[in-house]
């Protein structure tokens, strides 16, 4: 109804571009962003049904919201806007299509995704660390990640810093999307390699283990991961591992 109805999508993207002098400098009001925000929600309910989702990646709407995911203002409004444009691709992730991996991948969503990591709020990065998530759990998605050094060391980087910001400031359900990001790497073997070198101690110690005992699935991740790591390690009478021959 919202696709096909005249007018409304591009009212609606009126709403969202008619905010972009107020990104930088940013002077983005409460007002301001309620009001875009309302706009993305009506845009999120058409990026989820499964008979206007491909229309809407063939128009790259979701294009329209990748400068408010630049944004690093931390006052309220942007923070709101940073969450709820995360919330579309969201729903975009959560369908499991091809369609949508690889428009999120040509797209360059995954730095984006990188940055409110490191630097959102608690519930900003939830979000931004399950569409990560998502995209792993998808083969194009695991290879291209990776596909180079320098991609795969950058998401290794940051769920590293998250580790460690978890340890001091715990969350439960950030935990686990972190967790399951780590073990979808390990499933590639030059990632597996790589983890064995860089896996955060605090995730092969008891540093959790208070955060996540009502939490099977995650602690059944954790140990899978661990598991996975330390199969094809070559280990001497010592028991130091050594690298495979």
């Amino acid at each position: 109804m919202l696709w096909h109805s005249f007018g409304t999508i591009a009212a609606l993207l009126q709403e969202i571009v008619n905010i972009y002098p107020s990104i930088n400098p940013p002077t983005l009001t409460a007002h301001q962003s309620n009001r875009v925000c309302n706009a993305l929600a009506l845009l999120q309910c058409v990026a989820s049904h499964p008979e206007t989702r491909s229309a809407f990646l063939a128009a790259h709407i979701p294009l329209f919201l990748y400068p408010f995911l630049h944004t690093v203002s931390k006052t309220r409004p942007f923070e709101y806007l940073r969450l709820t444009s995360l919330g579309v691709i969201g729903a975009l992730v959560k369908t499991d299509e091809q369609e949508v991996i690889n428009f999120l991948l040509t797209t360059e969503i995954i730095p984006l995704c990188l940055r409110i990591m490191e630097s959102g709020s608690e519930l900003s990065k939830t979000v931004a660390t399950f569409i990560l998530q998502k995209i792993l759990l998808d083969d194009t998605g695991l290879a291209y990640i990776c596909q180079t050094y320098e991609r795969f060391s950058h998401v290794a980087m940051i769920l590293g810093k998250m580790v460690l910001q978890l340890s001091k400031e715990p969350s439960a359900r950030l935990l686990k999307h972190v967790v399951r990001c780590y073990l979808r790497l390990s499933d590639n073997p030059r990632a597996r390699e790589a983890l064995r070198q860089c896996l955060p101690d605090q995730l092969k110690d008891t540093t959790f283990a208070q955060v996540l005992k009502d939490d099977t699935t995650t602690k059944r991740w954790l140990a899978q991961l661990v598991k996975n790591l330390q199969e094809g390690q070559v280990t001497d009478p010592r028991g130091i591992p050594l690298p495979p021959q």
